[in-house]
This record gives structure tokens, sequence and C-alpha cells, in this order.
């Protein structure tokens, strides 16, 4: 005869079962609190730190394999960053609700660029730029003028604000997701008559906006995991469609030398320009940055998510690395920790998030042409085990983006980058 199972029998047998997985498996990361983004912080920058390696190996060519090619003109990856960002950090879940960013950036290549000794989709991906845009590289003769490749990988989600409506919210934004892959290329050059230093970037984007997204499969299984309540009109989210978007940006800086930092206490300001073309987005925007702290990196500054114009310049330093003793001054990298606020204003032709699909017919919102931003947020730099490593963690203020939208939006965003 066979025993009987009483619900007290199956209750002990589950917790012996569940505290031999854990005994045997113990968890990665510290549980998520529920209701809090700080947890999705954790798992990401966790599995950014333990895929690194093995990215960089992967990505790196190998130089022997490419004929008549020198070594510092082959493609070669030297760092990544992740980025989060995510509404919860205010404490609200609605309009921009979270974003995530993972990019690759290369070595410095100096002087002419030779397509002929890069991979297949970066020589294409330059061909199209020098046609699009041929005085991007009209000086490439000059040594003094350096360049890398940036490729990216990303997921934005938008949702409403009430997430247990089922209807179609017809006065508040469209549930919408993008997934999307660019590349980028910057320069960096400084003119000898000019105090000026420059960073120009052009990239193209692709990607799917709808549910090839995933941007409903990645918000609820994010929520199941936090305990949060999960968005229950993700049935009127965009149509799929593919997206695709050129950006231009340039950036300037007063010219502060070779040095991989600015030694010792200073403050600096950064302004740029940019152009977005394409139906992610059409706009034209203006911003400065300004940064005061210790040994300040000598980049262009630290910026939110944006799918359009990523960039990590190629460093200062770079450019007599191998001259040193002519440059008995250059700055090499050390500790540093520095305070940003950034002021951003944006004329807004077209946004996908806010217009809806643009070849299909979709629901969408009354989009205001006026879009301005601003963030403050703290940046520390370092070295660890021989390898650069940069943490940046922001908040983001942005004005009312539609006519319906009530009131402005705040996030929160977190940027970890290491150098190979």
């Amino acid at each position: 005869m066979k025993a009987s199972v009483t619900p007290a029998d199956s209750s002990r047998r589950r917790r012996c079962v569940s505290h031999e997985f854990a005994a045997n498996f113990p968890p990665l990361t510290m549980p998520l609190p529920p209701r809090h983004g700080r947890g999705k912080a954790a798992l990401i920058l966790t599995l950014f730190l333990h895929m690194a390696p093995a990215i960089a190996q992967a990505a790196n060519e190998d130089i022997s394999r490419i004929k008549g090619c020198k070594a510092d003109e082959v493609l070669r990856f030297r760092g990544l960053t992740a980025r989060l960002e995510n509404d919860l950090f205010a404490d609200t879940d609605q309009n921009y609700t979270n974003g995530v960013a993972l990019t690759a950036v290369s070595h410095d290549i100096a002087g002419k660029l030779r397509t002929e000794c890069l991979p297949t989709p970066v020589r294409l991906h330059a061909e199209l730029i020098k046609f699009v845009n041929p005085g991007f590289w009209s000086d490439a003769e000059d040594s003094a003028h350096t360049q890398n490749v940036v490729v990216k990988f990303g997921q934005s989600m938008f949702t409403p604000k009430d997430f247990a409506r089922t209807d179609l919210i017809l006065d508040d934004r469209p549930y919408a997701g993008l997934l999307y892959v660019g590349m980028s290329w910057n320069r960096r050059k400084h003119e000898p008559q000019s105090n000026l230093e420059i960073l120009d970037t052009r990239e193209i984007t692709l990607g799917v906006i709808g549910p090839l997204s995933l941007a409903e499969l990645s918000q609820n299984l994010v929520h199941d995991v936090i305990g949060a309540d999960k968005f229950l009109g993700w049935q009127h989210q965009l149509k799929n469609e593919p997206a695709m978007q050129m950006a231009m940006d340039r950036k300037f800086k007063d010219y502060r030398g070779t040095g991989a930092i600015q030694p010792g206490f200073s403050a600096d300001s950064i302004r740029s320009l940019g152009l977005r073309l394409g139906n992610i987005e059409t706009s034209a925007a203006l911003g400065i940055e300004g940064r005061i702290g210790w040994n300040l990196p000598n980049d262009f500054g630290t910026y939110p998510i944006r799918p359009g114009a990523e960039n990590r310049p190629p460093s200062a330093a770079s450019i007599h690395s191998g001259s040193n003793d002519a440059y008995p001054t250059v700055a090499k990298p050390r500790p540093g920790i520095h305070l940003f606020g950034t002021l951003e204003t944006k004329l807004v032709a077209h946004d996908f998030s806010l217009d809806g699909n643009l070849f299909r017919s979709s629901h969408s919102v009354t989009r205001r042409p006026w879009v301005a931003q601003a963030a403050v947020g703290i940046s520390v730099h370092g070295l660890v085990v021989g390898h650069g490593v940069k943490l940046a963690v922001m908040r983001v203020y942005r004005s009312r983006e539609f006519e319906e939208q009530r009131t402005n939006q705040a996030y929160g965003s977190v940027a970890l980058s290491i150098e190979f």
C-alpha cells in the first residue's frame, strides 16, 4: 500500500530540495530589493565583469592572418562600457522606463585609415561614411589626428503611467520598444593654430521597433525578479518596423595637452552639437557639460544613453605614447574623481516613441518640438590590476516631451567602463 503524502510533508520536501539547491549553487549577487533599480544595476554590472575578458578575446583579430597590415592598423578592441538606465532610480515607472547598452571600443588608429585592414562590416561602414560625408576624413594624412571605432548593442523601452489598464490609453505615451546595434567612428583632432580640441563622431544605427524588440519580454522578466507589478497593456505596443538612424556629433573643449588626465584640481567645459536623421529620431541638439574635480580625464565627458553618436574617444596620451622622451610631461592615467553637470536643448522633428510607426498606422501622442534635459552626477576612475576602470552615476531630468504628459521626467543612469 502506498503511503499518503500530506501537504506538510510536501512542504518539507520542497524546503529540503530548495536548501540543497541553494547550498550547491550559491547566488551570484545579493537578492534584488523589490521595486528598486539597484538590483538590476548589480546584475548587469556583475555579468559585464564576467563577460568582458571573453568578449575582448573573441573580438580581437589575429593580426598574423592579415597580410601587409601593421599591428596598429588592424582593429583590436581595448575596452567595454556597460550602461543601465531606469526610472525606478527616481521612484517612478513610466515614459522612458528602461535602457541598457553594452559598447566595445577599439584601440586608437593614428593618421590615414587603411580600410583593407579592417573587418568587412567595419570596412563597409567606413566606406559608407566616406560616401555620405566625404569631409569626415579630409585631413586623414595628419598623423596627429586619431580615430577609433565603437560598436554598441542596446535596448530601450517606453510605457504609459497606468500599468493596470488593458485598453488603449489615448492620452498617454504608446507602449514602445527598440532593439538596436550601432557602429560609430570617432575622430579626435587638435589644430596647432587653435586652442580647441575637437571630437567628431559619425554613427549608423540599425534595429527593430515593436514586439521583435523584446521589450515586453524583458520588462516582464525583470518585474518578476524584483516583485514589481506587470504592465498589462503591451498588446497595444507599436508594430514591428525596421529602424535606422544616422547621427553626427561634434564636441569642443579647450586643449589641455597630450596626457590621459589633467593633473591636480581643475575644471573644464565641453560644448556639443548633434544631428540625428532617421525613423528612430530626427533631431538637432545643442549642449554643454561642466566638470570640476581631481585628475579630470582628458576625454569628452559623460552622458546618458542615446541611440546614436556613442563615443569613447581616442586617448589623448596615445598620440605620443611611443615618444615620451620628446614629451616628458605626458600625464599617465591615475585615480581621480569629479562632479559633472550637463544641459541640453533639442529640436525634435520625429521620435518613434511619441509619433509611433512611420510606415504603419499606430497609436501616437502630440509631440512637443522642444525638449530640454539636464543631468548631475559623479564619476570615479582609477587603475585596478593594471586596467583602467571608470564608474559614473547620474540623475537625469527631462522636460515634458508631449502635450498630454502631465509632469517632467527623472531617471537614474549608471555606467561602468573597463580598459583591457
